[in-house]
């Protein structure tokens, strides 16, 4: 049989991975989401209306944050680039990919710049030799550097790495005080971090990589509920369709999410998703996974991971739901 009784007086019915996603949950069921962009981009455009599942919304971001909430059995599902999923499975959270997005146009619209120390000059990527680079082995800025180096020709032994998570403005900080003489910075610290300090010497360069790809994800427990897959098979859709309301009304999401929600200036939130550009959620993984397994061999090779087919990440079912209901918005 597909679905058993499951342990626990909240579970739902239990759900082999390989079993087809249940059209509908229970009634009672609450999907726990730490995507709080999402959340305000729903909310905002009234999709959120046709969300039938209730939501316990939690305000958390980032590969640290999430992981560390998956593990507290906090939430179901989170909402962060492509590394965190790699490191949830080689630290021993059993997780799977539920969902992916992309950048339309990747390489004007870069994710991270490399931010510079006041002082420091660097002015391209080969110019990091010899530097100390801010590195975060568990995130997408880790692999970032990796990436940077390899495209500048350059390897581990000619930098010195500064290892450290990259939280809220951890690395603006480092930056400021010469902790570090480049950091990757996320597009919503790029703006503050030369507001602050551009007139001391700090500067920016793009990374010249892509950098693009962002996922949801979940621990396979709450995929092996019945109730709750249904339920995330439903919210993968909305989501879907919030990431196109984002990018067909930027001006709309800079002032709910940048503005009100993150507290920066109507200025700064331009400036944000006028250098993220548009976003596009593929509904055919094979290249967005072929990507991945690049980025996977990257960090097996530099760090001495344990080697990983992505692919078992994913669940590819979710695929095939997100492909329906945009297809049918």
């Amino acid at each position: 049989m597909t679905l058993s009784a499951c342990g626990g007086a909240e579970a739902g019915p239990k759900l082999e991975l390989s079993a087809a996603l249940p059209d509908a949950p229970a009634e009672d069921t609450v999907l726990r989401v730490g995507d709080p962009a999402t959340q305000v981009a729903l909310e905002t455009s009234g999709l959120i209306d046709e969300l039938d599942v209730e939501v316990e919304w939690a305000n958390i971001t980032g590969g640290p944050k999430t992981l560390e909430a998956f593990r507290a059995d906090a939430i179901d599902i989170g909402s962060v680039a492509d590394i965190p999923p790699l490191f949830a499975h080689w630290t021993g959270t059993d997780v799977r990919i539920v969902a992916a997005r992309e950048t339309v146009d990747p390489a004007e619209h870069p994710t991270y710049e490399l931010g510079v120390a006041p002082g420091v000059d660097v002015t391209s990527i080969e110019d990091l030799a010899g530097k100390k680079i801010a590195y975060s082995p568990g995130q997408a800025q880790g692999a970032l550097v990796l990436n940077v180096l390899r495209e500048a020709g350059l390897t581990q032994d000619d930098v010195e790495f500064v290892e450290m998570q990259s939280v809220d403005d951890a690395f603006s900080v480092a930056l400021a005080g010469k902790q570090v003489d480049v950091a990757p910075l996320g597009q919503t610290l790029v703006k503050t971090y030369l507001a602050k300090y551009e007139r001391d010497g700090a500067s920016t360069i793009a990374p010249g990589v892509r950098d693009d790809a962002w996922t949801l994800y979940a621990p396979t427990t709450v995929l092996e509920d019945a109730d709750k897959a249904a339920a995330i098979k439903e919210y993968v859709g909305l989501w879907a369709q919030a990431q196109q309301w984002i990018s067909d009304h930027p001006d709309e999401f800079a002032e709910a999410y940048y503005v009100d929600h993150e507290g920066l200036s109507p200025e700064d939130a331009q400036y944000v998703v006028d250098a993220l550009g548009e976003f596009t959620v593929p509904t055919d993984w094979d290249e967005f996974i072929a990507r991945h397994q690049e980025t996977v061999d990257t960090l097996v090779e530099a760090q001495d991971q344990e080697p990983l087919d992505v692919e078992t990440l994913y669940d590819r079912r979710f695929e095939k739901a997100i492909k329906a209901a945009v297809e049918g918005s």
